[in-house]
């Protein structure tokens, strides 16, 4: 799992649907998850702090986890089916844990409010995230073919003897 924070709310050029954008600590990668017009109003009034004259939904959720004394630990986005995000609230009340089935927009609207940490599994990265920083990622590649290019067999032989001989 790779922990995300939340960059921002977008707009789809096209659709003018919100996307609400994740990106990882190095920000080399971003996952954008389309989001319904009341979440992104919820996600930037949270990221703005924003305080309502009454509770909104989410606010709510947040209230009734303080007031029964549960704590969200984390939400996990941990699967992407047919275009489809799925996430869960992971809960500790106490010594028991629960995981709740959440839109990711909600949890992500929750896990704001609540100061709660936001990770998405490695795979529903791998298939939905965008490059964000292109250059990066070519010198990092550049810097494994070098690598790659300099190593010789007599180098990994080598390398493997002092690894035994450092495990004995």
């Amino acid at each position: 799992m790779i922990e995300m924070k939340v960059a921002g709310i977008a707009l789809d050029a096209v659709t003018r649907s919100p996307i609400v954008l994740l990106k990882d600590g190095s920000e080399r990668r971003a996952l954008p998850i389309y989001i319904g017009q009341d979440q992104a109003k919820s996600i930037i009034g949270a990221i703005e702090n924003q305080k309502q004259p009454r509770p909104l939904t989410h606010d709510l959720i947040a209230n009734l986890f303080e007031v029964w004394g549960m704590c969200l630990e984390k939400i996990i986005i941990h699967s992407l089916q047919d275009n489809t995000f799925y996430a869960i609230l992971s809960l500790k009340q106490g010594k028991k844990k629960k995981e709740i089935d959440c839109r990711p927009s909600d949890a992500i609207a929750i896990a704001l409010r609540t100061n709660s940490p936001i990770w998405v599994m490695e795979e529903v990265i791998a298939d939905a995230s965008i490059p964000v920083d292109r250059e990066a990622d070519e010198e990092e590649r550049q810097a494994f073919r070098d690598f790659v290019e300099k190593l010789s067999p007599e180098e990994l032989i080598k390398q493997a003897k002092i690894e035994n001989n450092d495990e004995q």
